[in-house]
């Protein structure tokens, strides 16, 4: 079962680095990462949400790959791709999986100016070297669904 967990972290280039982390350990395959992101304030103090995976490109090129198909059914393959590129578009940017964007954006609402927080959906078997993996950025434990233990102990792992 997939775990949620909202990391804060000073900014956002150690948010970056918190993705980029979290995608070379599930190449290999320590967690198997469902879907991360990133939440923080502009300059307006507006929250806004980085995505790692966007619905609405993977929309867009299977809206385009059965679009064409169709469209060679009915001779205007390029008609069929049009239509399904921006069918397929929309319907990306109207699907959300994963980390949902209610809870991002009500988090991103709450941070002080200045500071990220990383939000990682996915399935740990090795804890141990995951934390060890994320130390270095000094992250703080805002939010999880794991159980009051299991929060309590990667609170006090994640202590430098």
């Amino acid at each position: 079962m997939a775990q949620l967990i909202v990391l804060g972290v000073a900014d956002r280039d150690t948010a970056e680095k918190a993705l980029d982390i979290a995608t070379d350990l599930n190449e290999q395959q320590l967690p198997r990462l469902e879907d991360a992101a990133y939440a923080y304030k502009d300059g307006k103090g507006r929250p806004r949400v980085h995505q790692s995976v966007s619905t609405t490109g993977m929309g867009a090129a299977s809206g385009a790959l059965w679009g064409t198909l169709i469209g060679l059914v009915f001779l205007d393959p390029l008609l069929g791709l049009a239509v399904g590129t921006a069918t397929g578009a929309l319907a990306g940017r109207l699907t959300d999986i994963g980390v949902d964007d209610d809870v991002t954006k009500q988090i991103g609402s709450q941070l002080e100016q200045g500071r990220t927080a990383v939000f990682l959906l996915a399935d740990v078997t090795t804890a141990d070297r995951v934390v060890d993996a994320f130390r270095p950025l000094r992250p703080t434990v805002i939010q999880t669904n794991l159980s009051k233990d299991d929060e309590q102990e990667l609170i006090e792992a994640l202590r430098p």
